[in-house]
């Protein structure tokens, strides 16, 4: 089977808009929705700003039964609920009584629950195991957002939660379009959800990866290929589509996004200077190459790339890896932009909001502004033309646009998206 996949649905939930409508809206007018959180100053965090989904307890019940909300006590599942259903909704599905077998879920997380999981452990201290409450297991298992999702839409395909770190979404992205293009499935939902807070948050702090400089000034704080830049800004939420096959997209007539040409995922195994935290430049490298083979085109076709791009020292290695990769430099690279700069880094999540900014950027003709980036990093500078680094909305006619993450564990991951073309 060789099945053309294309995209019939999008969902989001971002710290800069929760839904379609909005988050369209903030990207294109490059709005910030990183704020400052007393509660990460109360406990001596150094980085006091992060980037937090805005949900009423009125847009909840939109979603989801008093029954339901009772178990979503991790701020993860609720937005990768929220996020799938959206997208679910958005390609013109309903939910069915019966179980469609057609129709599966691969939705990532890096963790689930994190909260509950605290909870559960002090009734254990204080010896209340009965007291643990009959959803714990469902809240804090890796794959309960596939679990709770699965059983909301009545998904009978496969129902699996990917994990890996930075790449999840996008790897979740790629798996999808896999089963789909080999026959096994018509539609999956794919996509990744963070949660937020302190107890997730914290261990980045410690590891001292995250700025201290804009605790006053939340929204210039995340400076994604600026000279400026002093680490990342930690963000949370949850991106979704709905990946169909085309025939079965014509079959009913479904709004169709873009297409999605091809892509890879692979690892640079921590060696050649790959290590947990730092990637293996030569395997990023040919993790894009492979992906533009996939895809069956060639580099000069790339009209932008959603980079990974997180705000720290690491950046320059990335933009050399893709000038390598693409064998294209100066006025001749793409453009390129970096959401992080108006969500922060939603880890898990990442690559699965980025990759819907990508999708709408190419169904509506723009590209996003880079913003905090008035000062570019010179050595960035040095290899690509700063007018490839768009400050401003840019309106134009866009193609093909390439999105790749990287994660701890120095694993890569590179998605290809096209405008829809019937021939």
């Amino acid at each position: 089977m060789n099945n053309r996949v294309v995209i019939t649905g999008l969902g989001v939930v971002s710290p800069n808009g929760v839904g379609l409508d909005l988050f369209t809206n903030a990207i294109k007018k490059g709005v910030s929705g990183i704020e400052h959180h007393e509660a990460l100053n109360e406990l001596n965090f150094s980085c006091c700003i992060g980037g937090i989904p805005t949900i009423s307890e009125e847009l909840k019940r939109n979603y989801f039964t008093e029954l339901q909300l009772k178990n979503f006590n991790s701020s993860g599942i609720l937005y990768g609920c929220m996020a799938g259903m959206d997208a679910w909704k958005d390609a013109g599905l309903s939910i069915a009584d019966k179980t469609d077998y057609e129709s599966g879920t691969i939705f990532g997380a890096g963790t689930s629950g994190v909260e509950k999981f605290r909870e559960a452990i002090y009734k254990l201290d204080d010896k209340k195991v009965r007291r643990l409450g009959s959803t714990v297991v469902a809240q804090t298992m890796a794959s309960g957002v596939s679990a709770y999702l699965g059983g909301i839409l009545g998904l009978g395909n496969q129902v699996t939660t990917n994990s890996s770190a930075c790449t999840t979404g996008t790897e979740a992205i790629l798996m999808g379009f896999d089963r789909i293009k080999a026959g096994r499935a018509k539609r999956m939902v794919v996509g990744s959800t963070s949660d937020h807070g302190a107890y997730l948050w914290g261990g980045f702090d410690a590891m001292r990866v995250l700025t201290y400089k804009h605790n006053d000034s939340p929204e210039t704080g995340s400076r994604p290929m600026s000279a400026s830049a002093s680490g990342f800004v930690p963000g949370s939420g949850a991106g979704a589509m709905v990946l169909e096959s085309l025939e079965s997209a014509l079959g009913r007539n479904a709004p169709i996004y873009a297409e999605i040409l091809g892509g890879e995922v692979n690892s640079g195994g921590q060696r050649n200077e790959g290590t947990m935290t730092a990637p293996n430049s030569e395997a990023v490298q040919r993790c894009i190459v492979t992906a533009l083979v996939n895809s069956n085109i060639e580099a000069k076709d790339i009209d932008a790339i959603n980079g990974h791009l997180t705000a720290t020292s690491k950046d320059f290695t990335e933009i050399d890896n893709w000038c390598k990769a693409l064998n294209l430099k100066g006025a001749d690279f793409p453009y390129i932009n970096s959401l992080k700069s108006m969500v922060g880094h939603c880890l898990s999540a990442s690559g699965a909001i980025e990759s819907v900014a990508s999708v709408l950027q190419i169904h509506h003709n723009f590209i996003f502004p880079n913003i905090n980036c008035e000062d570019v990093n010179e050595q960035i500078a040095s290899l690509i033309s700063e007018q490839k680094i768009p400050k401003a909305l840019i309106e134009t006619e866009v193609n093909i646009i390439a999105k790749a993450s990287f994660g701890f564990g120095d694993v890569n991951g590179c998605v290809i998206f096209k405008k829809f073309k019937s021939e």
